[in-house]
Protein backbone atom coordinates (compact mmCIF):
# COMPACT_ATOMS: atom_id res chain seq x y z
CA UNK A 1 0.00 0.00 0.00
CA UNK A 2 1.17 3.50 -0.82
CA UNK A 3 2.19 5.75 2.03
CA UNK A 4 -0.82 7.80 3.18
CA UNK A 5 -0.86 11.53 2.50
CA UNK A 6 -0.05 13.65 5.53
CA UNK A 7 -2.81 16.10 6.42
CA UNK A 8 -3.53 18.70 9.09
CA UNK A 9 -6.67 20.36 10.39
CA UNK A 10 -6.74 24.12 11.02
CA UNK A 11 -9.91 25.29 12.75
CA UNK A 12 -10.70 27.19 15.94
CA UNK A 13 -13.76 25.01 16.66
CA UNK A 14 -13.16 21.67 18.44
CA UNK A 15 -16.42 20.30 16.98
CA UNK A 16 -15.06 20.82 13.45
CA UNK A 17 -11.93 18.87 14.40
CA UNK A 18 -14.08 16.02 15.68
CA UNK A 19 -15.94 15.70 12.37
CA UNK A 20 -12.85 15.84 10.21
CA UNK A 21 -10.89 13.45 12.42
CA UNK A 22 -13.69 10.92 12.05
CA UNK A 23 -13.76 11.30 8.25
CA UNK A 24 -9.98 11.17 7.86
CA UNK A 25 -9.73 7.99 9.94
CA UNK A 26 -12.13 6.29 7.53
CA UNK A 27 -9.83 6.98 4.58
CA UNK A 28 -6.67 4.82 4.49
CA UNK A 29 -5.04 7.17 1.97
CA UNK A 30 -4.90 9.96 4.56
CA UNK A 31 -2.93 10.32 7.79
CA UNK A 32 -3.73 13.06 10.27
CA UNK A 33 -0.38 14.33 11.57
CA UNK A 34 -1.33 17.52 13.39
CA UNK A 35 -4.19 19.74 14.56
CA UNK A 36 -4.03 23.53 14.83
CA UNK A 37 -6.53 25.98 16.26
CA UNK A 38 -5.26 29.27 14.80
CA UNK A 39 -3.08 30.68 12.05
CA UNK A 40 0.01 31.18 14.20
CA UNK A 41 0.08 27.52 15.20
CA UNK A 42 -0.08 26.29 11.62
CA UNK A 43 2.57 28.74 10.40
CA UNK A 44 4.96 27.47 13.07
CA UNK A 45 4.18 23.85 12.26
CA UNK A 46 4.59 24.21 8.49
CA UNK A 47 8.02 25.80 8.89
CA UNK A 48 9.40 22.50 10.17
CA UNK A 49 7.09 19.80 8.83
CA UNK A 50 6.10 18.70 5.31
CA UNK A 51 2.35 18.37 4.77
CA UNK A 52 0.44 17.13 1.73
CA UNK A 53 -3.04 18.43 2.53
CA UNK A 54 -4.47 21.12 4.81
CA UNK A 55 -8.11 21.37 5.89
CA UNK A 56 -8.44 25.09 6.59
CA UNK A 57 -11.26 27.05 8.19
CA UNK A 58 -11.83 30.59 6.90
CA UNK A 59 -13.42 32.32 9.90
CA UNK A 60 -10.73 32.23 12.60
CA UNK A 61 -9.63 34.90 15.08
CA UNK A 62 -6.51 37.03 14.49
CA UNK A 63 -5.70 35.51 11.08
CA UNK A 64 -8.46 34.27 8.78
CA UNK A 65 -7.95 31.30 6.52
CA UNK A 66 -7.70 33.47 3.40
CA UNK A 67 -5.23 35.80 5.10
CA UNK A 68 -3.16 32.76 6.04
CA UNK A 69 -3.03 31.62 2.42
CA UNK A 70 -1.77 35.07 1.43
CA UNK A 71 1.19 35.00 3.79
CA UNK A 72 2.26 31.34 3.75
CA UNK A 73 5.46 31.14 1.69
CA UNK A 74 4.63 27.69 0.37
CA UNK A 75 1.26 26.24 1.20
CA UNK A 76 0.22 22.59 1.04
CA UNK A 77 -2.72 21.58 -1.08
CA UNK A 78 -5.71 23.11 0.69
CA UNK A 79 -9.37 22.29 1.15
CA UNK A 80 -11.28 25.15 2.76
CA UNK A 81 -13.92 24.37 5.37
CA UNK A 82 -16.39 27.08 6.36
CA UNK A 83 -19.98 27.88 7.21
CA UNK A 84 -19.98 30.92 4.90
CA UNK A 85 -20.67 30.38 1.20
CA UNK A 86 -19.95 34.01 0.20
CA UNK A 87 -16.19 33.35 0.15
CA UNK A 88 -16.41 30.48 -2.35
CA UNK A 89 -15.52 32.43 -5.49
CA UNK A 90 -12.71 34.40 -3.85
CA UNK A 91 -11.18 31.27 -2.36
CA UNK A 92 -10.28 29.81 -5.76
CA UNK A 93 -7.97 32.77 -6.39
CA UNK A 94 -5.66 31.12 -3.84
CA UNK A 95 -5.36 27.84 -5.70
CA UNK A 96 -7.42 25.79 -3.25
CA UNK A 97 -8.60 22.34 -4.30
CA UNK A 98 -12.12 22.55 -2.94
CA UNK A 99 -14.51 24.48 -0.71
CA UNK A 100 -16.52 22.48 1.85
CA UNK A 101 -19.53 24.08 3.50
CA UNK A 102 -20.28 23.18 7.11
CA UNK A 103 -21.90 20.98 8.20
CA UNK A 104 -19.66 18.77 6.10
CA UNK A 105 -21.25 15.55 4.93
CA UNK A 106 -19.16 12.45 4.34
CA UNK A 107 -20.00 11.94 0.62
CA UNK A 108 -19.02 15.55 -0.11
CA UNK A 109 -15.80 15.06 1.90
CA UNK A 110 -14.94 11.99 -0.19
CA UNK A 111 -15.44 13.96 -3.40
CA UNK A 112 -12.92 16.55 -2.19
CA UNK A 113 -10.41 13.84 -1.37
CA UNK A 114 -10.81 12.38 -4.86
CA UNK A 115 -9.97 15.81 -6.29
CA UNK A 116 -6.90 16.04 -4.06
CA UNK A 117 -5.64 12.56 -4.96
CA UNK A 118 -6.12 13.37 -8.65
CA UNK A 119 -3.76 16.34 -8.31
CA UNK A 120 -1.16 14.05 -6.73
CA UNK A 121 -1.47 11.56 -9.58
CA UNK A 122 -1.16 14.34 -12.16
CA UNK A 123 2.01 15.59 -10.48
CA UNK A 124 3.62 12.16 -10.66
CA UNK A 125 2.82 11.88 -14.38
CA UNK A 126 4.27 15.33 -15.00
CA UNK A 127 7.45 14.49 -13.14
CA UNK A 128 7.98 11.27 -15.08
CA UNK A 129 7.08 12.70 -18.49
CA UNK A 130 9.06 15.91 -17.94
CA UNK A 131 6.34 18.05 -19.51
CA UNK A 132 3.63 20.37 -18.21
CA UNK A 133 0.71 21.81 -20.13
CA UNK A 134 0.27 25.59 -20.13
CA UNK A 135 -2.11 27.97 -21.88
CA UNK A 136 -0.09 30.57 -23.78
CA UNK A 137 -0.40 32.40 -27.11
CA UNK A 138 -3.99 31.25 -27.42
CA UNK A 139 -3.08 27.58 -27.36
CA UNK A 140 -2.26 24.73 -24.99
CA UNK A 141 1.48 24.06 -25.06
CA UNK A 142 3.37 21.06 -23.69
CA UNK A 143 6.43 22.62 -22.09
CA UNK A 144 9.59 20.66 -21.33
CA UNK A 145 10.36 21.42 -17.67
CA UNK A 146 14.08 20.81 -18.30
CA UNK A 147 14.15 24.03 -20.35
CA UNK A 148 12.58 26.23 -17.66
CA UNK A 149 14.96 28.71 -16.02
CA UNK A 150 12.58 30.57 -13.73
CA UNK A 151 9.04 31.94 -13.56
CA UNK A 152 7.75 35.32 -12.44
CA UNK A 153 4.26 36.32 -11.32
CA UNK A 154 2.75 38.85 -13.71
CA UNK A 155 -0.69 39.95 -12.50
CA UNK A 156 -3.16 37.17 -13.37
CA UNK A 157 -0.49 35.45 -15.47
CA UNK A 158 2.95 33.90 -15.02
CA UNK A 159 5.97 34.68 -17.17
CA UNK A 160 7.92 31.46 -17.75
CA UNK A 161 11.50 32.02 -18.87
CA UNK A 162 13.06 29.08 -20.73
CA UNK A 163 16.31 28.45 -22.58
CA UNK A 164 14.52 29.20 -25.83
CA UNK A 165 11.90 31.86 -25.21
CA UNK A 166 9.52 33.43 -22.69
CA UNK A 167 5.89 32.36 -22.29
CA UNK A 168 3.07 34.37 -20.73
CA UNK A 169 0.94 31.59 -19.27
CA UNK A 170 -2.65 31.95 -18.14
CA UNK A 171 -2.29 30.52 -14.64
CA UNK A 172 -1.39 31.58 -11.11
CA UNK A 173 2.04 31.16 -9.56
CA UNK A 174 0.54 28.68 -7.09
CA UNK A 175 -0.88 26.60 -9.96
CA UNK A 176 2.46 26.54 -11.73
CA UNK A 177 4.26 25.56 -8.53
CA UNK A 178 1.85 22.67 -8.02
CA UNK A 179 2.45 21.48 -11.60
CA UNK A 180 6.24 21.45 -11.46
CA UNK A 181 8.26 18.54 -10.02
CA UNK A 182 9.01 19.60 -6.44
CA UNK A 183 12.49 18.07 -6.48
CA UNK A 184 13.55 20.27 -9.40
CA UNK A 185 11.95 23.65 -8.65
CA UNK A 186 11.79 25.94 -5.63
CA UNK A 187 9.67 28.94 -4.69
CA UNK A 188 12.19 31.58 -3.57
CA UNK A 189 9.87 34.59 -3.43
CA UNK A 190 6.12 35.13 -3.48
CA UNK A 191 6.55 36.09 -7.15
CA UNK A 192 9.36 33.78 -8.30
CA UNK A 193 10.01 30.08 -8.85
CA UNK A 194 13.46 28.92 -10.00
CA UNK A 195 14.90 25.73 -11.46
CA UNK A 196 17.34 24.52 -8.82
CA UNK A 197 19.89 23.20 -11.30
CA UNK A 198 19.89 26.52 -13.20
CA UNK A 199 21.08 28.59 -10.22
CA UNK A 200 24.44 30.16 -11.12
CA UNK A 201 25.13 32.11 -7.93
CA UNK A 202 23.64 32.49 -4.47
CA UNK A 203 24.10 35.93 -2.98
CA UNK A 204 22.71 37.45 0.20
CA UNK A 205 19.30 38.56 -1.08
CA UNK A 206 19.36 37.34 -4.66
CA UNK A 207 20.02 34.38 -6.91
CA UNK A 208 21.55 34.56 -10.36
CA UNK A 209 19.80 32.47 -13.02
CA UNK A 210 20.82 32.87 -16.67
CA UNK A 211 22.55 36.14 -15.73
CA UNK A 212 19.26 37.45 -14.27
CA UNK A 213 19.04 38.48 -10.60
CA UNK A 214 16.12 36.88 -8.78
CA UNK A 215 15.07 38.25 -5.37
CA UNK A 216 14.92 35.81 -2.46
CA UNK A 217 12.22 36.38 0.16
CA UNK A 218 13.32 36.11 3.77
CA UNK A 219 10.72 33.42 4.52
CA UNK A 220 12.10 31.24 1.69
CA UNK A 221 15.78 31.60 2.57
CA UNK A 222 15.99 28.65 5.00
CA UNK A 223 14.63 26.10 2.52
CA UNK A 224 16.89 27.48 -0.21
CA UNK A 225 19.99 27.15 1.98
CA UNK A 226 18.99 23.60 2.94
CA UNK A 227 18.65 22.51 -0.67
CA UNK A 228 21.86 24.17 -1.84
CA UNK A 229 23.78 22.54 1.01
CA UNK A 230 22.90 19.01 -0.11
Amino acid sequence: MKDPKKCIIVDDEPAAHYVLINYIRQNPELELVHQCYNGIEVMNYLRENPVDLMFLDIDMPEITGLELLKILPSQPKTILTTAYSEFALESYDYGVIDYLLKPIYFPRFLKSIERFLATQADRKVIASNLFISIKADGAVIDLDVRKILFAQSYGNYVKIFTTGRTYLASMTTNELEASLPAEQFLRVHKSYIVAIDKIEANERDTLVVSSQRIPVGITYRRELERLLAR
